[in-house]
This record gives structure tokens, sequence and C-alpha cells, in this order.
């Protein structure tokens, strides 16, 4: 196991940014706060006048983009068998209408993690099995 090389608290980039310094969005944005209205009302005028970019900022700005919410989808896909097969499930519940693609990707990326925390469970396992073989013979390999 590697040792750390900084305390907990110690930056490890001694020249980094000196404390107390701002980000430069942030100074940015104090500059611009006293004209703001004014850049609004800017942005507003050009948007009714035909401007496509200042039309969209506004439009933006009232209506944000609706993302997609958080609720429980039952699909009827079983979260039984093996990885393969579940995923086989997905991709023919969406070939079949049954789940949009939409709900078939995310299921398919939930899916992909899962693959990828078994793969590192299984590749721990397989070398703390080794590190124990080893440990027996003495150190020897």
């Amino acid at each position: 196991m590697p040792t750390k090389k900084f305390k907990p608290g110690e930056s490890g980039n001694k020249a980094g940014r000196p404390p107390g310094i701002k980000d430069r969005r942030v100074e940015l944005r104090e500059l611009l706060r006293p004209h703001a209205a004014d850049l609004m009302q800017t942005a507003v005028n050009l948007a009714l006048s035909g401007d496509q970019a200042a039309l969209r900022m506004c439009l933006d700005r009232i209506c944000p983009t609706i993302k997609a919410t958080a609720e429980p989808v039952e699909t009827g896909i079983p979260t039984t068998g093996s990885l393969a097969e579940q995923g086989q499930a997905i991709f023919k519940a969406a070939a079949k209408g049954k789940i949009s693609s939409d709900e078939a990707s995310s299921l398919m990326s939930i899916l992909a993690g899962q693959i990828r925390i078994e793969e590192a469970t299984n590749l721990d396992n397989r070398i703390k099995a080794l590190e124990e073989r080893i440990e027996k013979k003495g150190g020897r390999i």
C-alpha cells in the first residue's frame, strides 16, 4: 500500500494559489454586478429586435431545459440472471417499445456500472488470494 506523501490539510502544490486570492470568475461577476439591470435590458431589447442569440439566452433564463425526473419506473425487466441476460432483456424491451430509448440507455448505464463494480471486486479477490498464497509460501513466488 502506498504511503501518503502529505499530511491531511497539507497542500500537494506548495506553489499553488495563495490563500485569499479570488477566482477570476468571481472578480468578473463583481465587475458586472453594478451593470446587471442595464445589461439584462440590452439583452431583452436585442432579443425583441430579432437577435437569435439574445433571444435564446433570454428564453433559457425564463424557461430552462426540462431535466429528467428521478421517478421510479416499473419496467417488467428481470433483475435476476447474469448481467449479460439483464442487458439482453433491456435491449429487447426497448426494441419492442416496452420502454423508451432514454430509459433503456439509463438502465444500460446502471448495468455497466454494476459490471465495473463486479470486475473490480473480482480483481480485488484474486489479488488477495494471490497475496495469501505468497504469504503462505514465506514470501516466495
